[in-house]
């Protein structure tokens, strides 16, 4: 589904346009992903990891873009994607659609300015609108200002999956495992 565009101005005085990414962003997409993954370990992929088939991700977003519940929230600066937030059901079957999966990834020049929150809220409304009762998401045990973010937004801490993460220097970070119960 597409969520409603909308121009945000942030605290650091930036215009950033709100919208869900379409196909035509593809590349941008991709790009985006290269830069976070560079940034810093708390994403799920190294930079060299991040070769993608373009057709493939044209297709995902032509199947979230006709998905009834699935939505991306994407923030956009002078046309190119600073920040990217997906929700997705996290299994079609009747037991599990009350479940959503949230992911988010903003690049690093765009940090603590209140668009994280910003996106965060976007998703939590749209995902109540979409029927979701929770919103359940993984984050990097050591990533307290993700952390700080989703508690300030309603989501507790109910897990811990040791050794989530192995890094390139061998060592290892916990995942912490989160969910708001949106009812």
């Amino acid at each position: 589904m597409l969520i409603k565009p909308q121009q945000i101005k942030m605290r650091n005085g930036f215009t950033i346009e709100i919208r869900s990414a379409s196909v035509l962003d593809v590349e941008e997409i991709a790009n985006h992903r290269k830069i976070t993954s560079a940034e810093t370990y708390y994403m799920a992929r190294y930079p060299e990891e991040c070769v993608f088939d373009m057709e493939t991700m044209r297709s995902m977003l032509r199947n979230i873009e006709n998905s009834p519940n699935d939505f991306m929230v994407t923030a956009f600066m002078n046309g190119k994607i600073v920040g990217d937030l997906g929700v997705t059901m996290l299994r079609p079957h009747i037991k599990y659609r009350h479940r959503a999966y949230m992911g988010i990834s903003i690049q690093k020049e765009f940090c603590n300015c209140g668009l994280g929150s910003i996106m965060t809220e976007i998703a939590i409304e749209q995902a109540r609108k979409n029927g979701f009762e929770q919103l359940e998401l993984g984050v990097f045990a050591d990533n307290d200002r993700a952390i700080h973010l989703y508690e300030k937004y309603g989501f507790k801490k109910y897990g811990i999956q040791p050794n989530a993460f192995k890094l390139k220097d061998g060592t290892y970070r916990d995942e912490i495992i989160m969910v708001n119960m949106l009812q």
